[in-house]
């Protein structure tokens, strides 16, 4: 076997084992801060989307409903509501700041009103020499290390020469009003503003004002656009995926995607375990009391498979890291993983849809691109924003 060949094989995902087919336990919980330990999680079974259903039509009308109702419970709202919306203009307002041609595409870097105080920076990138369009298109976040042009790096200079629009952007708690930031008072001018709104909700309205932008031009096919993103992107992609119709195709690269695992979905800036609820239904409640109502029993009760399964019927693709090891702590999904996308893909099931979500586990590690990585959400973006009709 010749080296490059080697190499290429090495680069593939790796498959699906017969044991991860039928993993459904919850992810031992690593991350030393968490304010649920958890010891013994990883011997639970994470609990079934479809026990007692028969039919789609169960799932839609009886299970769905219960579980949309859960979670915006503990998020708050999903959108501005009441007094709320006096904060949010037409999101066409923009600021040009400055235009380049690169090769294939126009770069057009721009400020959007996120709200009508605050405006937040972006890069459009416009397929040039492709045709008129309309073109399908993907909204690209970064993560917690570099700014909002990163992803012209990762995936944006890729899909713009080969006919998609691309808006990179990142999440509020990076750059909100007065220069905050997620350690430096964004959760609390949010909370201040908006009252209960957790800020993983916020950055589902956030995308969804990215997408209105987006439908506004004429070079956008509305019906064909997708995100991506990495990380804290990830995080977001996840929550997006769920609670935002207009997303067709949703790529979360490595978000590690048990609530209670080895990364920090407890923090302030996304889920805020500890913050009591205003008058939801007492003061007392939190979201973590919503997570575990019972926690006497090793393992949430309430986890990611369900807002996986509530991306449904629309696509989604989970990637992970760090298919080289059972339990690796840190931010990479791994093996573990599998429980909860094998929960949520018996949703996509029932459904008669499985192949509209996909786990890729690489041995990439937490990383945005990798000879893994890549050809992972290049194919899933061409088949899902391309070539198949939309809905």
């Amino acid at each position: 076997m010749t080296a490059w060949v080697l190499i290429a094989l090495l680069s593939l995902p790796l498959a699906q084992s017969p044991e991860d087919a039928l993993r459904l336990t919850h992810h031992r919980v690593t991350n030393p801060r968490s304010p649920a330990p958890e010891p013994g999680a990883e011997r639970e079974t994470i609990p079934s989307l479809i026990e007692g259903l028969r039919s789609s039509e169960d799932w839609h009308r009886k299970r769905r409903p219960e579980i949309l109702r859960y979670w915006r419970t503990m998020l708050g709202k999903l959108e501005p509501e009441g007094p709320d919306k006096r904060w949010f203009g037409h999101i066409r307002r923009v600021r040009i700041l400055g235009t380049e041609e690169r090769q294939g595409y126009t770069r057009i870097h721009l400020e959007l009103p996120m709200e009508k105080d605050f405006y937040q920076p972006h890069l459009l990138l416009v397929p040039r020499g492709q045709g008129p369009g309309p073109f399908p298109a993907v909204i690209a976040w970064t993560s917690s290390g570099p700014d909002y042009t990163a992803p012209e790096q990762y995936w944006g200079s890729w899909l713009a020469e080969r006919g998609y629009v691309v808006l990179t952007g990142w999440s509020f708690i990076r750059n909100y009003r007065d220069g905050t930031t997620a350690r430096k008072g964004a959760p609390e001018k949010l909370y201040e503003r908006f009252g209960h709104w957790l800020p993983i909700a916020k950055m589902v309205h956030d995308a969804r004002r990215e997408f209105e932008y987006l439908k506004s031009r004429k070079e956008v096919d509305a019906r064909r656009v997708g995100f991506i993103g990495f990380s804290l992107g990830a995080k977001a992609a996840v929550y997006i995926a769920a609670f935002a119709p207009e997303i067709k195709a949703t790529v979360a690269l490595d978000p590690h995607i048990a609530v209670n695992g080895g990364t920090n979905w407890f923090d302030p800036w996304y889920l805020d375990w500890l913050r009591p609820f205003p008058k939801i239904p007492t003061p007392e409640r939190t979201v973590l009391s919503m997570l575990n109502p019972d926690p006497a029993r090793p393992g949430f009760e309430h986890d990611h498979h369900e807002l996986m399964a509530l991306a449904a019927p629309r696509a989604f693709l989970l990637i992970g890291g760090r298919g080289d090891c059972e339990d690796c702590g840190g931010d990479s999904d791994d093996r573990q993983s599998w429980g909860y996308f094998n929960r949520a893909k018996e949703v996509y099931t029932l459904l008669g849809i499985p192949e509209r979500i996909q786990f890729v586990l690489t041995t990439d590690g937490h990383k945005p691109n990798g000879p893994a990585i890549d050809p992972a959400w290049q194919e899933f973006f061409e088949r899902w924003l391309k070539r198949t009709p939309p809905d």
